[in-house]
């Protein structure tokens, strides 16, 4: 397994473990009712499970099984590390305005998109028929 790949798919367990946390502390919360602003949390649980986990997911073994270029190379990884590198900021951008309430949505899902633009113009060339 490449590198990058390896390391994507870190982070992304990385999220997973944040975000199931984060899922746990609101669910026991629901159950006690001890700290009602625990559904601040909510946005985070989501952003950490749904694009951090899944998405970091996709891009990592997506960039490990996608076909290579003949000379079993894949290309200049640089649009593909610059994808995960975006959607990390974007992650955290959304996070801190989903659980501090700053004006940073628009900018982290923007991130975000950019990230999935890279990824595509990375991976694009290596999409080709079978045998080709």
């Amino acid at each position: 397994m490449p590198r990058l790949s390896v390391w994507a798919v870190r982070l992304s367990l990385l999220y997973l473990l944040a975000g199931f946390t984060i899922g746990a502390f609101i669910l026991v919360n629901k159950g006690v009712g001890a700290y009602p602003a625990a559904w601040r949390w909510f946005g985070a649980h989501q952003e950490f499970l749904l694009i951090g986990w899944m998405g970091q997911f996709a891009i990592g073994i997506g960039y490990w099984v996608f076909p290579r270029y003949r000379g079993n190379h894949r290309g200049n990884p640089a649009a593909a590390v610059l994808a995960i590198v975006l959607l990390n900021i974007g992650i955290a951008l959304v996070f801190v305005s989903t659980f501090w309430g700053l004006p940073l949505s628009l900018w982290g899902r923007t991130f975000e998109a950019a990230a999935a633009l890279s990824f595509v113009i990375y991976a694009w060339p290596r999409v080709k028929p079978t045998g080709a």
